[in-house]
């Protein structure tokens, strides 16, 4: 099968098998994703591999190539299980980019300047497009806290806010005080853990901090305080949370 590209920034179609049809609701998030393999060949062999059972929508070279493997009408398979916002089919409501990166097993190396270019030009044509709003583009990460580390801290948000794209404040600077942890109970943590399912982490309040929090605080941290990326719910963390929480409307 063929298509027409649906971005004028794609270089080339090479459809993937991986695919299907949506299934209910709007195409309302965008989720940004690294390939965690060593090479784009690799990555672009297995996105087409029917055995892999996985594809995107985009796959971004480090030189910037485009390279469209699902039609953005179709249910591209690059999520898996997540959540975000009471949607837990989350391959049904978005649109998936694969960005070609060694990832955390391959040293987390800085993201070409290229690529992050081409992301930025995609990623603005996608939302001129589909009624994505700016909280709805999302990390892998955000949407699989347990399970998923991508696109990682390095990945530069900020500079795709400062294209328009995404949902971003400033990281409250990183202070010494009190802050929560593994194993810590009480009515603070089910404030927090409040917190964060407004925002639209999969987050149930129950006023333990355990394994759960923890992986949901380190996501949170990979995409909007990366400077330390710890799981610890410091002041600096928390308050990010509330100022993102304010500057917008939360996404669900």
């Amino acid at each position: 099968m063929t298509f027409s590209p649906d971005s004028p920034h794609v270089a080339e179609v090479l459809a993937s098998p991986n695919r299907g049809e949506r299934i209910g609701g709007p195409t309302d998030l965008l989720i940004l994703h690294y390939t965690g393999m060593a090479t784009g060949a690799g990555a672009l062999a297995r996105l087409r591999d029917p055995s892999a059972e996985v594809s995107a929508h985009y796959l971004v070279f480090e030189d910037g190539r485009v390279v469209q493997l699902v039609a953005e009408a179709q249910r591209a398979w690059h999520a898996g299980r997540g959540f975000w916002a009471g949607i837990t089919d989350i391959n049904s409501r978005s649109i998936g980019i694969e960005i070609v990166h060694p990832g955390h097993v391959g040293g987390l190396p800085p993201y070409p300047d290229a690529q992050i270019q081409a992301v930025i030009a995609l990623c603005a044509d996608i939302l001129a497009r589909n009624p994505i709003p700016a909280a709805r583009v999302l990390a892998h990460s955000d949407v699989a806290p347990a399970r998923k580390e991508d696109p990682g801290e390095n990945f530069p948000w900020d500079r795709l806010a400062a294209a328009g794209i995404g949902h971003w404040v400033a990281p409250a600077p990183i202070r010494d005080g009190r802050f929560f942890a593994m194993g810590e109970a009480g009515e603070p943590i089910a404030a927090l853990q409040a917190m964060f399912a407004l925002y639209g982490y999969d987050q149930p309040v129950t006023g333990q901090f355990d394994e759960g929090l923890r992986a949901v605080v380190t996501a949170f941290q990979r995409h909007f305080r990366p400077a330390r990326v710890d799981g610890v719910a410091d002041a600096s963390t928390i308050t990010t949370l509330r100022d993102l929480i304010a500057a917008a409307p939360p996404p669900g």
